[in-house]
């Protein structure tokens, strides 16, 4: 007498372990630290936009929210990129009112052919480097893809800090490479704002284009 194999239900789909894990490990507040990261830093680039100098302390609290969220998520390059957004900020901050003609408020200006080639070679460098230093020695999740957008942030920082216009340029370029990061990491608040970052970047372009 034969017998038939009878089939086992399918598994009910859900998120995977990995995923479910790394959300549930979270500390309690997390979420609403998240949260008030993402509100601060978009005060804070669209205020940039319209060349106010009240970007600076609104990007400084922003600054220090962030350094708590990328630790939680173990994207440790990120954290470093907020200690250096906190020191810019206040040098950015001085630069903007003091660093024109005279000790006057600072104009925007564009970089010459030759500065931009430059700006390039230093960033591609500058990947390499810390891409291999984060594979190596840290627990990093994305080790190149996160140190990519860290350089970028690093080289465009310090040109928005000068009031450089290519400044929106290499932001525009971070903020595409960062919402995919994110979104990968679970940091739906996160992915959302730097997709919001990225509108605000093509607008702070056009509206500083605009002035000179």
């Amino acid at each position: 007498m034969e017998t038939v194999a009878t089939e086992e239900p399918a598994p009910r789909a859900g998120p995977p372990v990995r995923d479910r894990n790394m959300i549930a490990s979270r500390p309690r507040g997390f979420l609403a630290i998240e949260l008030l990261a993402v509100i601060f830093t978009i005060a804070c680039v669209w205020l940039t936009a319209k060349e106010h100098i009240l970007c600076w302390p609104t990007g400084i609290i922003g600054c220090l929210l962030y350094m708590y969220v990328f630790w939680v998520a173990r994207l440790y390059s990120d954290v470093l990129l907020q200690v250096y957004f906190f020191v810019t900020s206040v040098w950015g901050w001085y630069n903007w009112l003091h660093g024109g003609t005279d000790a006057g408020e600072l104009a925007i200006s564009r970089l010459t052919w030759g500065g931009m080639a430059g700006w390039v070679v230093v960033t591609v460098a500058g990947i390499c480097v810390l891409g291999t230093i984060m594979k190596r020695r840290t627990r990093a999740a994305l080790p190149f893809l996160d140190a990519t957008t860290t350089v970028m942030s690093l080289v465009a920082q310090y040109l928005l800090g000068c009031k450089i216009l290519e400044n929106w340029m290499v932001w525009i370029a971070a903020d595409v490479l960062d919402t995919g990061i994110y979104l990968r990491r679970k940091l739906y608040l996160t992915s959302v704002l730097y997709a919001i970052l990225l509108v605000l970047a093509v607008m702070g372009l056009c509206e500083w284009w605009g002035k000179m």
